[in-house]
């Protein structure tokens, strides 16, 4: 039975960025206060809401009594593309543009008789806006990072390096000079830390950039918000979570998100994910049929776009080492081109060991057995997820805090490698090999191993992101949590 019927429920409003690396940490982090006895509303813009109606259909955008779908415009012009926006221009946009949409969404919400007054609304924590709402209308407003905490950090020394005079470089040059290769030694709680490490936006002649300004100054609100939910475990990243926990002590890390969910098994939405891209299910088919940790998996994330040069020394990279490997190719990957158009002399070189597709589910592709090295972005959603499943990983970052998450993956916790930004098919050939084959492979599996044991004690009954979930609810949003740790059903 439930605890309460639909009009008495603690409402809370969920914003997300409207970008898919942000939505799907929102979701599972809204799907598991729905589970605990929150009523929710997922706000997403109209854009994104039309891509999920196409990539999920309408019935999972329908929601459900106490799990509502809602949309606002970004302040764009109408577009059906199915790609991911332009980012800065999409930053500039919602901050112009969606405060008085959202305005107006909360006060419909606030005067409807079919939901409970909102209770607290839990913004992303770039989405400025919506916290100036929620302290209009006296709402208790949470942020959401649903980035790193070492990229958090890195975002903060923003107005440091400033100071410092080391921002604005001078000319172009710095991103050949070796500028980007200086030691930044005083960044507390980050070792090893270079410039290029420093989330991408700080490579500006310029400081009226819109991407150096924006993640700048939403950093700094986040960090000073009331409360800050994070999709990281404390035993990842503890020396920065210390640093920050120094100037906000309510940081609620509770991730891994997905292996937490685990413990929250939500039978009644339809779908599991939140893509914005139909899912290709026959690759975990042709999975089954490789040897466990052999196959390379790669996936550049829902952002990342290279040019037609970069895209082909990946491709001969991996057909020259030979190994089997699971590629997802978004239809917008290439720079200005309308489809990525492989070679048909590749495709003919690897039909037998080669399995391209346009999107999977990739926790499950993670998960799989047969999975040997994940080359990747890097972005956050990507990373925890291979670390989840321990799963080497080679990083080729693209920008924001892929960089520091790179960094991370390769020198903190010695679970990766990187390549060349500027890369060539010999060193992807070589570094798959290596990863898959090799003694370096070998060491560096034997860490992913250690990582992902920590990542699912901590997301275990009792674990530390188990524990600061129940606080956030308990102490933060002052509720007595549905569920019950000793049954398997919603009470």
């Amino acid at each position: 039975m439930e605890l309460h019927d639909n009009t008495q429920k603690p409402h809370i409003v969920c914003v997300p960025f409207p970008a898919q690396g942000h939505v799907n940490p929102f979701m599972q982090l809204s799907k598991l206060l729905h589970y605990n006895g929150f009523h929710i509303t997922f706000v997403n813009t109209e854009f994104n809401h039309r891509r999920l109606v196409k990539s999920l259909g309408q019935d999972y955008v329908k929601g459900l009594p106490d799990f509502q779908f809602e949309t606002i415009p970004d302040g764009l012009p109408y577009s059906d593309i199915d790609a991911t926006q332009d980012v800065p221009v999409l930053c500039d946009a919602t901050t112009k543009h969606c405060y008085e949409p959202f305005k107006e969404l909360v006060k419909k919400l606030n005067s409807s008789n079919e939901v409970p007054s909102v209770s607290y609304i839990i913004a992303d924590g770039i989405m400025g806006f919506a916290g100036k709402v929620a302290k209009e209308f006296g709402i208790p407003e949470l942020q959401f990072w649903t980035a790193s905490v070492c990229g958090f950090q890195g975002y903060l020394q923003y107005d440091e390096l400033v100071r410092k005079g080391i921002l604005p470089f001078k000319d172009e040059n710095f991103s050949t000079d070796g500028t980007l290769e200086t030691s930044l030694d005083w960044i507390s709680g980050m070792k090893d830390m270079r410039l290029k490490d420093i989330p991408s936006f700080i490579r500006v002649t310029n400081l009226d950039d819109i991407m150096f300004n924006f993640l700048g100054s939403e950093a700094q609100n986040c960090l000073k918000s009331s409360s800050i939910i994070i999709n990281t475990f404390q035993e990842l990243e503890t020396e920065v979570l210390q640093v920050l926990m120094s100037k906000n002590p309510n940081i609620y890390p509770i991730g891994p998100l997905h292996l937490l969910g685990k413990h929250f098994p939500n039978k009644s939405f339809k779908s599991n994910g939140s893509s914005f891209w139909k899912n290709d299910p026959k690759c975990m088919q042709w999975l089954d049929q490789w040897e466990p940790s052999s196959v390379i998996y790669v996936n550049y994330g829902s952002i990342t776009v290279m040019t037609k040069d970069h895209l082909n020394e990946f491709a001969w990279g991996l057909a020259n080492s030979n190994l089997p490997f699971l590629w997802i190719t978004r239809p917008d990957l290439v720079k200005n081109e309308e489809s990525i158009g492989l070679a048909q002399e590749f495709l003919d070189e690897v039909k037998d060991r080669g399995y391209i597709t346009s999107w999977c589910i990739q926790e499950q592709v993670l998960a799989h057995p047969s999975i040997g090295v994940f080359l990747t972005h890097c972005g956050w959603n990507s990373t925890i997820e291979g670390i989840s499943e321990g799963v080497p990983m080679i990083g080729w970052p693209f920008f924001a805090e892929q960089q520091t998450n790179c960094r991370y993956i390769s020198k903190t916790w010695g679970i990766g490698v990187d390549i060349n930004e500027d890369v060539k098919r010999e060193e992807v050939t070589k570094l798959v090999k290596d990863m898959v084959k090799g003694e370096r492979g070998k060491e560096i599996r034997e860490k992913c191993l250690e990582w992902k044991k920590k990542a699912i004690e901590a997301s275990d009954i009792g674990g530390s992101s188990y524990n600061n979930f129940y606080r956030l609810i308990n102490e933060t949003l002052h509720y007595h949590a549905a569920y019950n740790p000793s049954s398997d059903s919603q009470v």
